[in-house]
């Protein structure tokens, strides 16, 4: 499945991110803005089920690791890989 079919379950449009689940329930994501100066999109980043319900649970938490996605330190979780003309977080 495609992440971008993905249903989002949460939104923060206040910290620019979202938790999103795909339609079988297998795949879980987080996803946050980006920009490269002539396109927007989003970069999604896998999670597991515990840690989507620790997010929904505790927003702080969820705010913390979309920190670390933000200063690409959570790469290894890209749901796949960007181009060469990556972006920068909104």
């Amino acid at each position: 499945m495609n992440p971008k079919d993905a249903k989002d379950v949460f939104v923060s449009r206040e910290h620019r991110y979202s938790l999103a689940v795909d339609e079988a329930g297998d795949r879980c994501y987080v996803s946050i803005p980006v920009t490269n100066g002539r396109v927007d999109y989003e970069e999604y980043y896998e999670i597991d089920r515990l840690e989507l319900d620790r997010f929904l649970a505790d927003p702080s938490i969820a705010l913390a690791f979309v920190e670390r996605c933000r200063r690409r330190e959570a790469d290894d979780r890209l749901a796949y890989q960007p181009s060469i003309e990556r972006g920068t977080p909104l």
